[in-house]
Parts: structure tokens; C-alpha cells; sequence
């Protein structure tokens, strides 16, 4: 055997492996029905809405049909599981849903399978269970107890899928530009512009907030920008020093400072409130939008109309699809229709009356 072939019948064939990696996330909603025989007689078709829940960083709730989803389905409950969307984004997931027994544990011969995974890209697409449960075979169960009865929701979101091969040896940490931003606001160094708000002062940089805010642009570099010189300060009306404050944090981090975003009850709605306002106002839409999810949280027979009109004064869509789902379900008309605050609604908005009856009428 020549040298060259025993070289070459001695050479070890190159190995490599790589993976593809599908990730995914899981999690669980139990929904209650508490008085069930309420819920009958809605009407084939018709559905009631739960709260919202997070799986996988989008927004879900369930849509219970008490008497089925469709004329084949008449006389069953139907369960659907939909994606809450506030912009244009799409998920791929899949779900299963169960009765549960007594001990809230699933009962195996009223547990779907898992759907096959769907992608959802509008409000109208929904997957779930037109037939999950016949009426009489839950009314004649030991699973509906004191006129009520809870289901589980388990969702599985998937993330992209991503290949992994060479393991890296460089951890790139995450960015920090906030900080540094943050840091230059709070130090006012090289600060060129002061904001009078509420007796308060506040200093800022042209150039960041002209980058930020279209509003502030046309007023520091448009044709306003000789009523705003860098000797006097800018007179800010109608917002409070917190309000301003909240929004020039944002302008610098892209984010809300702690204080505001950890406020609870009435003041964290009222502060999401003006601070919507406010960047309505300047022109901050991401801003605007991190508002309105956090408004989608606190609806309620005493907020809803008041937040029906907020959201039709600055053109928030998503806010006000929250409001008519919320005021779909029975006795939640009903009940703010009476109030000083419908009223109000009524007469400021009369428009928005049409579309409130066309979207929570059965």
C-alpha cells in the first residue's frame, strides 16, 4: 500500500452537530363560573368574556358561549380561547381546555386535546371547544356544585424558532443607554431648555426631546422656536409636575420611573390617565399605548365610562374594544347606565352611544 493511500484510509472524517431549538411556553387560566343558571338563555351565539391572563408575554381571555357557539352546538357550552391584540403582532399557540372535579383536578373525560398549533393574527380568530360539555350531563354532574362549576384553560405559546451550534464564549451584556440617559436627565448637565409646570421646574435637552417627540421638534426647531428661547423657561398648562415629570423619564429611557409604574388601586389609574394625555399630547405613541394596557386592568362598573370616554377622545382603540368586551357582559350596562359618569359620557361623546349599543348588543 502506497504511503498516499494509507494516509488518506487513516484520515477521520470531520464531526459536527448543531440543534433546532423550538421553545415554548406554558401556562394555565381556571375560569369560575359562579351561577351558572344565570348564564343560560343568553342565546345561542352569545358569550361572555373572562378577565385577561398572560401566557408568554401576550394578553388572553376566554369566551364562554352558555348556550354553544353555533346551531349545531345549541345545546352545549362552548369555550374559545382569544388573543387580546393592541397593535399588529401574531402568535403561534395552542391550548386544551378541562373540567375540573372537586379537588380542581381535571376530569379525563371532559379534557379536550391539545389543537394543533394555530397562528392568530386578527381579533375574530379564536380556537377552542364549540361541543366541550353537553348542559344536562353538567347539570345532572357532581362537577356543578352550588350553581357553579370552573374549567381550565392551558395555553402553550411558542417562541421562534432559533439554531444553536458553536457555543459562544462572549456574553454581550444587555444595553444601558437608559442609564446614561437617565443619569445626563437627573444631572441636568449641558441642560439647554426649562419647563415651568405646577410651580415646578424642570430641566432637559433640545436635541433628545426633539429626537423623541415630533411636538417638541416643531417647538424647539419649527417655526415656535423663537417663542422658546433658552433664557425663559417654557410655561407648561394644564398638566401636573408628576405627569411631566413621568413623561420626560420616559423621554429619555423609554420607560416609566418606578413610582409611577408601581402605584396601585384608584391613583396607578389615574396617573396611567394623565400620562396618556400627556403623550397624546406629544406626539409618544409607544408611550401611549403602555398606558392603555395598563388602563385595560382597571375597568370596571365605576371606571367604564369614564375610560370609554378617555379612549374615544385620543383615539384609543384598543382601550375601547376593552371597554365594550367588559360592558358585553350581563348587568355591566345595566349597572353604569345609571351613573353620573354615563351621562357625562353621553354628552360629550354622542357619537360614541351608537357604537357602544352596536358593539355590546347581543
Amino acid at each position: 500500500m502506497s504511503s498516499s493511500a494509507a494516509a488518506a484510509g487513516g484520515e477521520e472524517a470531520m464531526k459536527s452537530a448543531s440543534a433546532i431549538v423550538a421553545e415554548a411556553v406554558r401556562g394555565l387560566h381556571v375560569l369560575k363560573i359562579e351561577g351558572y343558571s344565570r348564564t343560560k338563555g343568553l342565546g345561542n351565539g352569545n358569550f361572555i368574556d373572562s378577565s385577561t391572563f398572560v401566557v408568554g408575554g401576550h394578553r388572553w381571555f376566554i369566551r364562554y358561549y352558555p348556550d354553544g357557539y353555533g346551531s349545531d352546538s345549541a345545546g352545549w357550552l362552548s369555550f374559545y380561547l382569544k388573543h387580546q391584540h393592541t397593535n399588529a403582532t401574531s402568535v403561534k399557540a395552542s391550548t386544551k381546555f378541562s373540567l375540573l372535579d372537586e379537588m380542581g383536578e381535571p376530569v379525563p373525560s371532559h379534557t379536550t386535546n391539545w389543537g394543533a398549533i394555530a397562528t392568530l393574527t386578527t381579533t375574530r380568530e379564536q380556537f377552542g371547544c364549540q361541543r366541550f360539555i353537553e348542559k344536562k350531563a353538567l347539570e345532572e354532574s357532581a362537577y356543578l356544585k352550588d350553581d357553579c362549576f370552573a374549567i381550565r384553560c392551558d395555553v402553550i405559546v411558542s417562541k421562534e424558532f432559533r439554531a444553536e451550534a458553536t457555543p459562544r464564549f462572549v456574553a454581550v451584556p444587555p444595553s444601558d443607554l437608559h442609564q446614561h440617559l437617565s443619569r445626563l436627565l437627573s444631572s441636568g448637565a449641558e441642560a439647554d431648555v426649562t419647563f415651568r409646570v405646577g410651580g415646578e421646574t424642570f430641566t432637559a435637552h433640545r436635541l433628545v426631546l426633539a429626537a423623541r417627540s415630533p411636538v417638541f421638534r416643531a417647538e424647539l426647531f419649527g417655526p415656535m422656536k423663537e417663542n422658546h428661547t433658552t433664557s425663559r423657561p417654557i410655561q407648561i398648562d394644564d398638566m401636573e409636575p408628576g405627569v411631566f415629570g413621568a413623561m420626560l423619564h420616559y423621554i429619555y429611557t423609554d420607560s416609566l420611573p418606578e413610582a409611577a409604574a408601581d402605584t396601585g388601586g384608584d391613583a396607578a389609574a389615574v396617573m396611567a390617565q394623565h400620562v396618556l394625555v400627556a403623550a397624546d399630547r406629544y406626539g409618544l405613541e409607544r408611550l401611549k399605548l403602555i398606558c392603555e394596557d395598563r388602563l385595560c386592568d382597571f375597568i370596571s362598573t365605576g371606571t367604564a365610562a369614564a375610560t370609554l370616554a378617555l379612549a374615544e377622545q385620543h383615539g384609543c382603540r384598543g382601550l375601547k374594544e376593552a371597554c365594550f368586551r367588559f360592558l358585553r357582559s350581563p348587568g355591566n350596562l345595566k349597572t353604569i347606565m345609571g351613573s353620573d359618569e354615563f351621562q357625562h359620557l353621553t354628552s360629550s361623546c354622542p357619537s360614541l352611544l351608537n357604537e357602544l349599543l352596536a358593539n355590546v348588543a347581543p
